[in-house]
């Protein structure tokens, strides 16, 4: 399996063994864009793999803070109270880089900038940028996806 992201058309697909296509998913990637670098609120590109899977288990809906559980499912009435919140749900797919000096080590490092595969409130637009780095997916998408890949699963994130 292998997960390629396209930005330019907002859909992650994931790929069998010889490369075809085998899922389709709407994404969201980060709302200024694409780059590397430690606070730039980008989504990195190039190669990566699925560092960690976290959240197996727990409910759809499921809000995490710091890749932990909260306890809390999220609902419209949660999201305004708490309107400043940038929404962790349900799954995470922990990036790492793959190329030094690119997104791995230094100023550049994927995993230290947190960059996951999550999901979203219902409500999060997909098919156009909006996060803050992370690529955000439908809720039921990333359930789906999240049984599919292991720890390891190269991801290759393209313009």
């Amino acid at each position: 399996m292998k997960i390629n992201i396209s930005i330019a058309s907002q859909q992650l697909n994931l790929l069998n063994g010889q490369g075809v296509i085998i899922k389709q998913y709407s994404i969201s990637s980060a709302k200024n864009g694409t780059g590397q670098e430690n606070g730039s609120f980008c989504t990195p590109l190039g190669k990566h793999v699925i560092r960690a899977k976290i959240g197996a288990g727990q409910a759809i809906n499921s809000v995490f803070i710091k890749r932990r559980p909260t306890g809390e499912i999220y609902s419209p009435e949660l999201g305004r109270q708490f309107p400043k919140r940038d929404w962790i749900l349900t799954r995470i797919l922990w990036l790492s880089g793959c190329e030094p000096g690119f997104n791995r080590l230094g100023s550049v490092d994927t995993m230290r900038r947190y960059i996951y595969i999550h999901g979203s409130p219902d409500s999060a637009e997909m098919g156009k940028p909006g996060s803050i780095g992370c690529i955000r997916m439908r809720n039921k998408d990333l359930l789906e996806l999240f049984d599919l890949v292991s720890a390891g699963t190269p991801v290759e994130i393209d313009k």
